[in-house]
């Protein structure tokens, strides 16, 4: 297959037109989101939903997350990522496979459903993970397209994915929010740097290929501006698998925990690596032919225990 998005090859960075829609299906009074919303998310590369999980919820969530965090031991040892100079949790991965009240969540009607429709198609999980900040210590993401690697590092052939992050703790401007440039989904800026074997394992912690260059960054920046969307726990914000974000280190007492999914079209099920030779692991990557999610409908917690 031609390869629409190179990018770790030349010399020098690139910014290169989108070659994909954004949003896959046309709005009709039946879409789980409102026509101004699907405008948003196509012309920003994101949007945020609210109150969309009861307060029950909520709490049900945190705990399900606060169970992941308290007994690393009973998770698989592979999927969990600690803090660059320290051994505090900095994601665990694979979550929807490793708690119910997780799988749940990531069937949801209420996100399955946006999902389905953003994306024009069946979906499934590409990569699930509880991303955790804690007070004082949580370091900072570097500014990155999570797409560059899909596609690079994995196979994911085209721009037709997207994440939602579920906040779990109260996100303000000060404990090291979510931060997006919002329109940097339609353009594809390329990396420069030959991937090294086994980069996942010290990309997690802090990535040094597939990095955005810093003077292609500020153009973005400058053109389009940086906002960082904040929330109660509970409030959901989804973006485009392109769009430039990352975060700041949190400073501050008030931890950060977010359940992250990310939805891939089955159409567009992962190839053979685009970039490197060797695929990142299976918690990083769903591979083979994936199964569409079955949609779930009601309370989360009266269906888990169900």
């Amino acid at each position: 297959m031609q390869d629409l998005y190179p990018s770790r090859h030349a010399p020098e960075a690139e910014m290169r037109p989108r070659q994909d829609p954004v949003v896959h299906s046309e709005w009709s009074n039946d879409a789980p989101i409102s026509a101004r919303q699907a405008a948003q998310f196509d012309r920003d590369g994101y949007i945020v939903l609210e109150d969309i999980f009861s307060a029950d919820e909520v709490a049900f969530l945190q705990k399900a997350a606060g169970a992941l965090l308290a007994d690393p031991a009973a998770l698989d040892g592979d999927t969990i990522v600690t803090e660059p100079q320290g051994n505090e949790i900095r994601s665990i991965f694979e979550i929807h496979a490793q708690s119910p009240v997780m799988a749940r969540l990531a069937a949801d009607a209420r996100l399955a459903d946006v999902a389905r429709f953003l994306l024009g198609d069946e979906v499934y999980i590409h990569q699930s993970r509880l991303n955790y900040k804690p007070g004082f210590t949580g370091k900072e993401f570097y500014w990155h397209s999570d797409f560059e690697t899909w596609h690079v590092e994995d196979g994911m052939p085209r721009m037709r994915a997207l994440s939602m992050s579920v906040l779990l703790a109260e996100n303000t401007p000060h404990n090291g929010p979510l931060m997006v440039i919002p329109g940097s989904h339609r353009t594809y800026l390329t990396c420069v740097g030959e991937t090294p074997d086994d980069h996942y394992l010290s990309s997690l912690k802090k990535q040094e290929y597939g990095v955005p260059d810093e003077e292609n960054l500020a153009e973005l920046a400058h053109k389009h501006g940086i906002v960082a969307p904040t929330g109660k726990p509970g409030t959901v914000i989804l973006f485009d698998c392109n769009l430039m974000h990352g975060s700041n280190g949190n400073i501050t007492p008030f931890p950060r925990a977010n359940a992250f999914l990310v939805y891939n079209a089955v159409c567009n099920r992962l190839e053979k690596p685009f970039g490197v030779d060797k695929p990142r692991p299976w918690f990083l990557a769903r591979r083979g032919e994936p199964e569409p999610l079955a949609i779930e409908r009601g309370p989360l917690a009266e269906a888990v225990a169900a």
